[in-house]
């Protein structure tokens, strides 16, 4: 085949296209990229008020005044005269033992006492009749001397007689086991019939109204609040108290208000703690020694403190962020020391002003400078005390 010189190579129709395609290509200008909107957050503001710091710590009950009911005279135990876990006043009689023995040595005993009664009784006639006699010269001085010395060992046989039978009168009434305080008798620890001896704990008695708390506190807890602790036991006898308030096993807060009434004498040095007793009001002896609760007291009162929500902070390897947003809705990621909590808050000593706004949801959407779209939320409502970070 032959080309005329008026034919058009092969090679033309695709430097044609390319000429095109290039001459396309370059008459179209780069796409700008997609822009987001702000991202939506809630915020909150930093609240400034006064606000009590409380402590929280393990509390266990006791009774204000425990005593172990145990015989004075040994013998066998015939009688139980009290409904275990029933109320008992003092000087009721709680057991009996067996009085037949006692009452054997104190019958013996008025026995020995009469005799020397007999004899203090001859010895003194004696002595009436022979002075005389022996002023006359009648008979020797020695005589006289005898008679009286006679009757001085008379009169000390007779002291000696009584105080024998005050000592058999003490041990029969000891056989009458009593209690000695007002309070809840536990549960017998020894069966009728059993021979018992002064070693024996036959119950318990424990005064339960009012009844104590004991709780231990940290050496820094006790500081702030020591100047408030009575120096005396006396219940309620000072007005500048620390008022206590329990909360039972169950969750649920005890009706009455306690008071601190001492500390001990001393900080364990192991625990760095320091051990409080209590005393609550116990009416209808509801509490029992042996709980096991927790005592709530104001320690502390923080004045103008700054308040954040506690889901606002972030803790970061032992540091604590917020994400503050600024009058011109950009983000500011700044670092703040805190203290307390305060119920659903936490106090800032520092990073913080009053009346900013912090992120309390979508924290996690935002970086620093960046723009967000914030929705304020409402106040919380005021906290009535503070659980500090120290707890038991």
């Amino acid at each position: 085949m032959k080309w005329s010189r008026f034919s058009l190579s092969p090679v033309a129709p695709s430097l044609a296209l390319l000429a095109a395609v290039a001459l396309l290509l370059g008459g179209c200008e780069k796409a700008p990229p997609m822009a987001f909107p702000p991202p939506d957050v809630s915020v909150a503001r930093v609240i400034q008020k006064d606000v009590p710091i409380s402590g929280d710590w393990v509390a266990t009950l006791d009774g204000y005044t425990n005593a172990q009911i145990q015989p004075q005279v040994a013998g066998y135990l015939v009688k139980q005269n009290y409904r275990e876990g029933s109320q008992v006043h003092k000087g009721d009689v709680l057991f009996q033992i067996d009085p037949r023995p006692f009452q054997a040595v104190l019958d013996q005993a008025k026995g020995q006492l009469a005799q020397a009664n007999a004899q203090l009784g001859l010895a003194t006639l004696n002595v009436n009749r022979d002075t005389p006699v022996a002023k006359l010269h009648a008979i020797a001085q020695s005589q006289l001397d005898t008679d009286i010395q006679a009757k001085l060992s008379a009169e000390a046989g007779v002291q000696a007689a009584q105080a024998s039978v005050e000592q058999a009168e003490l041990n029969m009434g000891f056989t009458e086991v009593r209690s000695l305080i007002d309070g809840i008798a536990g549960i017998a620890q020894t069966q009728i019939g059993n021979l018992v001896s002064p070693t024996t704990v036959l119950t318990t008695v424990s005064q339960v109204n009012p009844i104590k708390v004991y709780f231990p506190i940290s050496e820094q807890e006790y500081m702030r609040i020591a100047g408030k602790i009575p120096g005396s036991v006396d219940l309620l006898a000072s007005n500048n108290t620390v008022p206590l308030t329990l909360v039972l096993s169950n969750g649920s807060e005890y009706s009455q208000k306690g008071t601190i009434i001492f500390a001990d004498r001393q900080v364990d040095s192991q625990t760095g703690t320091i051990r409080i007793v209590g005393s609550f009001a116990n009416p209808g002896n509801i509490l029992r020694p042996g709980q096991f609760g927790r005592i709530r007291a104001v320690t502390e009162n923080l004045h103008n403190a700054l308040l954040v929500p506690q889901r606002a902070v972030t803790e970061l390897q032992g540091s604590y962020q917020v994400a503050v947003v600024g009058a011109d809705n950009k983000v500011n990621i700044r670092t703040i020391k805190v203290g307390d909590r305060v119920g659903s808050l936490w106090v800032v000593r520092e990073g913080l002003k009053a009346d900013e706004r912090v992120i309390t949801e979508g924290v996690m959407k935002v970086g620093e400078g960046a723009p967000v779209k914030p929705s304020e939320e409402a106040a919380p409502p005021p906290q009535a005390t503070a659980a500090t970070g120290g707890t038991n």
